[in-house]
């Protein structure tokens, strides 16, 4: 009897937090312009909303859309107009094409591969990032469209 009750109130929380997180991304969506809206329910179909938040970035205000399609995370940036500014998706090596792949296995080297993304700007995938461990030491890697290493870009 007590496992019954203990199953029962587990599924309870379970569904209890399902709506809370569904409620939430309701919530949010409700707090953005119309177009930014519309462009985050075309952009959701069939995925799953982990968040959605407003930024401004050098004076500029845009929304990043962070979704999990079909079990891998896609995340967008997203202008006030609605339109889509920036998509970071995560991809599999066996993804590429044989060139780009030899590229980015080169690039990597013997770090281990912790995850790697295609960054599309303005509908042009423009980049490859691989965050990758060596030594208990974790570092990106970014890589043009190629494959091939993009220079380091300087911290300010």
């Amino acid at each position: 009897m007590t496992i019954r009750i203990s199953f029962r109130l587990l599924l309870l929380c379970a569904a209890g937090s399902l709506l809370l997180s569904t409620a939430a991304a309701r919530q949010a969506k409700t707090k953005v312009p119309p177009a930014v809206q519309k462009t985050v329910d075309e952009q959701s179909k069939g995925a799953k909303i982990r968040g959605l938040s407003k930024e401004v970035e050098q004076g500029k205000t845009q929304y990043e859309l962070e979704l999990t399609v079909n079990g891998h995370a896609r995340d967008m940036i997203i202008d006030p107009s609605g339109a889509i500014l920036v998509i970071e998706e995560d991809i599999t090596l066996d993804s590429l094409t044989p060139a780009v792949k030899a590229e980015v296995t080169k690039n990597i080297g013997q770090a281990k591969l912790l995850r790697l993304e295609s960054v599309t700007k303005s509908g042009t995938l423009t980049s490859y990032e691989a965050s990758v461990s060596k030594a208990g030491r974790k570092s990106v890697i970014e890589m043009g469209a190629d494959g091939k290493l993009l220079p380091k870009k300087k911290q300010s």
